[in-house]
């Protein structure tokens, strides 16, 4: 009976290294030899970019985001649509929204240039420019594991089902989060990424004027005058006090009712009454642990289904498939 029981774990541990396989071809160093120049240059294309624009730093990690919560992260949505193909740009959560792109063919020509060829893929480029988006607004580094290759297709369906909206409520979060393997800690530290950015009056309307019981009433006069009940659709607002900052002011906000889209103050429901709270308040509280557990929780992400080995391709330009 031992003996069995023996067999079953040592297959039950094969069975798990086989299905995380892909993660596991993922490495540090994995262009270290290949093209030693490639992770300089991005990080000096992203630091020009933010310094042009601030708020691109924001983008290029809602880019990663939207990235890898659409079938792994694999550079499905920096293709465009074809004759053939509605790609995922031009999904409800991305049109009109997602920015970057640019950014991301910059970088993309200027690595094959240091690369002497088409050596590193857009799957790779988006997850590292991410992280040193972080880096350049104030947040930690973390190792970014590499060796994804990109999609040769993507899905306007399946970003519109798969990417988290601003007006879901917590179980719906938490349920959407959990189809991707995240945990409900992953929820709140992966949220933390609203440290960065603005959102389009369109996303926080009903917020401003349905939920004003868990709304600061100052914060709201403020998003008034920039949101009206109608119109003006794409107008501005931060997602936090500092938007260009990585910091745990997003945190401080939730507790203090100044959260600008809904599904960011379903995280706090205040008095510790939800799930979540204990959790904002401890990152509210421990900027140096958020960083940390950040870092981690954007490795776990960027480890969604990746593709690998003679999966996908490595693409010349990342808007569109190779020509066989």
């Amino acid at each position: 009976m031992a003996s069995v029981l023996v067999y079953l774990t040592v297959m039950a541990a094969a069975l798990a290294a086989s299905a995380s396989s892909g993660a596991a071809e993922l490495t540090p160093d994995y262009y270290s030899e290949t093209c030693p120049h490639a992770l300089p240059t991005i990080k000096f294309l992203v630091g020009a970019a933010i310094l042009r624009e601030p708020r691109m730093g924001a983008s290029l990690v809602r880019l990663h985001f939207h990235d890898c919560f659409v079938n792994g992260c694999d550079g499905s949505i920096l293709l465009d649509d074809t004759d053939d193909m509605i790609g995922e740009k031009t999904a409800t959560p991305n049109n009109n929204s997602v920015r970057g792109y640019d950014v991301i063919d910059t970088i993309k020509s200027a690595v094959n240039t240091v690369c002497l060829g088409n050596v590193v893929s857009c799957a790779d480029i988006v997850a590292v420019a991410a992280r040193d988006s972080i880096v350049a607004l104030g947040g930690s580094s973390y190792d970014v594991l590499l060796g994804r290759r990109d999609a040769t297709t993507a899905s306007m369906d399946d970003a519109n089902n798969d990417i988290p909206t601003p007006f879901m409520d917590l179980p719906a979060l938490l349920s959407n989060f959990d189809s991707h393997g995240l945990s409900l800690n992953d929820l709140v530290v992966l949220s933390g990424g609203h440290t960065l950015g603005y959102s389009q009056c369109l996303f926080f309307r009903s917020r401003l004027y349905n939920e004003t019981d868990t709304l600061d009433p100052a914060y709201a006069a403020s998003l008034d005058e920039r949101c009206p009940v109608s119109g003006d659709d794409d107008a501005l607002s931060a997602l936090d006090d500092t938007p260009t900052t990585v910091d745990t002011d997003y945190y401080q906000g939730l507790m203090q009712g100044r959260a600008l889209l809904h599904s960011d103050q379903q995280l706090y429901q205040g008095g510790g009454a939800g799930d979540t709270d204990a959790l904002v308040e401890y990152y509210a509280e421990n900027p140096t642990k958020f960083w940390e557990d950040f870092g981690a929780a954007m490795v776990k992400l960027g480890n969604l289904s990746p593709l690998t080995g003679d999966e996908g391709e490595v693409r010349e330009n990342c808007r569109v498939v190779n020509q066989e």
